[in-house]
């Protein structure tokens, strides 16, 4: 299939927001079809979430307040990737930094894209086996706890509504069929 059909060209990119974390750009386009539009996009530096097993089978996962929606969430560790920092490099730090543990055996899994109608966010998607347990060190605005669930409970939780992030939601997609061997994962 030739995708060039789909192809927006960008005529004007005019940045109107530039925080911490997101830039927002307002931009102008020239649809396939030659018509113009306009465009809104959060760009973002990426992220990983880490699905890591503990030696009983359990997953880790965290609860923590997020401002955005005024209330506390249940899931899977994650973080922002550092500028230059390699995506394997993020999900260890992250690991370590939030939950206390290293992992002896990592393996990358997939990406996801939360939000491609309007940012260009990626969430690298990480496999963690071999855990020991080292010591947190959270970064100084991140209160957590730190829980074990067994996949079968996460995703009654989803079914349940007690898990909405969906970058959780992504990654126990990618968990269940690790596990069932549908989708194999050479350790």
């Amino acid at each position: 299939m030739d995708e060039r059909r789909f192809i927006e060209e960008t005529l004007e990119s005019e940045q109107v927001f530039d925080g911490r974390l997101l830039k927002v750009f307002a931009d102008r386009v020239r649809l396939p079809d030659g018509k113009e539009s306009s465009r809104e996009i959060i760009r973002h530096p990426g992220a990983v979430v880490v699905i890591a097993m503990l030696d009983n089978g359990r997953l880790l996962f965290e609860r923590q307040f997020r401002y955005p929606l005024q209330r506390v969430f249940l899931e899977l560790p994650a973080g922002k990737i550092d500028a230059g920092e390699h995506t394997l490099d993020t999900a260890r730090r992250e690991l370590r930094e939030e939950t206390g543990y290293k992992a002896r055996l990592w393996r990358h899994l997939g990406v996801m894209h939360p939000a491609i109608g309007y940012a260009d966010e990626r969430i690298e998607i990480f496999w963690a086996q071999g855990l020991s347990y080292v010591g947190t060190e959270p970064d100084h605005d991140e209160i957590l706890e730190i829980i074990e669930l067994s996949l079968a409970d996460a995703l009654l939780a989803v079914r349940d509504g007690e898990i909405t992030d969906g970058k959780t939601i992504a990654a126990l997609l990618w968990a269940e069929k690790t596990l069932s061997g549908e989708w194999p994962l050479s350790l």
